[in-house]
């Protein structure tokens, strides 16, 4: 399995497997909220769905580990209180966000916004780590994924205002990703990657369920058989995305691996233009695609020598 997880073709294919699984999200949740009939300002129901759906992705990524391997699943106390903070910032805060900032913006500007935290990924992995610095490649890779996110919503209602609530909550969602990435990454040693994925969603869903449900408003959430199956399916994809995620990242640079995260929005794009009315693939789609293609090519291309340091 460690082969596998340091193989450059298997991990290529993970990564962009968990992105397009990400970029399902946008389309999933906007239709959620309005099957569910969820009120945009209504900031409890969010932390109460996002919290109902990181509980049931966590416990089957741990019943998964409990089956395949059950002596994995035990951690420290010490590790514990680490998973705990992690599922505070990964889980808890990063979706409180997230959740609440995409019911006020459109689905292609939260599509946009959400690619922030692939530049502060990059960033903080630059400072953090010394075989992880910035370098042009980085740059021009970058730049054409962002070209690429951009390209993406030309044409489409993108407004440029904004709301703390909105585009500000998204940006702040990026920016706790990217310190859980770090976090993630510096808690691998020792933890299996399920193990980590399976405590982090549970633990971060508990608390938002505390938080949340004392406060919930009576039918602040409707379920419909519709409903509960796009809420199972946003629970296993969670799952398998943040557990195939963690693996490929304990054997990998952060920042390189953080450029996958640029298929996250054109995915999103591509299948709110499949699965929700009114919306269509167009030429600009197709050409965002493509630069993000490029912006991965460049990233990952190390040519005929590579030079190897040590980490901090």
């Amino acid at each position: 399995m460690n082969k596998i997880l340091q193989n450059k073709g298997w991990v290529v294919a993970i990564a962009v497997f968990c992105s397009l699984l990400w970029g399902s999200a946008f389309p999933v949740l906007k239709v959620s909220y309005e099957e569910l009939q969820m009120a945009p300002d209504d900031v409890i129901a969010k932390v109460v769905f996002a919290g109902m759906r990181f509980l049931l992705a966590g416990l089957l990524v741990l019943a998964f580990l409990l089956f395949i391997r059950p002596k994995s699943i035990l951690v420290t106390r010490r590790q514990f209180f680490t998973l705990l903070i992690l599922g505070l910032v990964q889980t808890a805060l990063q979706y409180f966000f997230f959740y609440n900032g995409l019911a006020k913006v459109s689905g292609m500007q939260g599509a946009i916004l959400s690619s922030c935290g692939t530049f502060f990924t990059v960033l903080l992995a630059h400072y953090y780590y010394k075989n992880d610095k910035m370098n042009s490649k980085k740059m021009v890779g970058l730049i054409a994924g962002f070209a690429g996110i951009i390209v993406a919503n030309w044409g489409q209602a993108f407004n440029l205002s904004f709301q703390l609530t909105g585009e500000g909550y998204m940006i702040l969602s990026g920016l706790t990703s990217a310190i859980a990435t770090i976090m993630a990454k510096e808690l691998a040693t020792g933890i299996h990657p399920f193990a980590i994925t399976g405590w982090q969603l549970s633990l971060g869903g508990v608390v938002m369920l505390l938080i949340g449900l004392p406060q919930l408003g009576e039918n602040a959430i409707t379920f419909t058989p519709f409903g509960w199956g796009l809420f199972i399916y946003s629970a296993l994809l969670s799952a398998a995305a943040f557990g195939l995620w963690y693996s490929i990242l304990k054997y990998n640079n952060a920042s390189e691996l953080s450029m996958y995260k640029f298929i996250v929005p054109v995915s999103g794009a591509v299948l709110s233009a499949m699965f929700i009315p009114g919306e269509s693939l167009s030429f600009y789609i197709l050409a965002a695609i493509a630069l993000v293609a490029v912006g991965i090519i460049v990233v990952n291309y190390h040519g005929k020598s590579k030079t190897t340091q040590e980490e901090k």
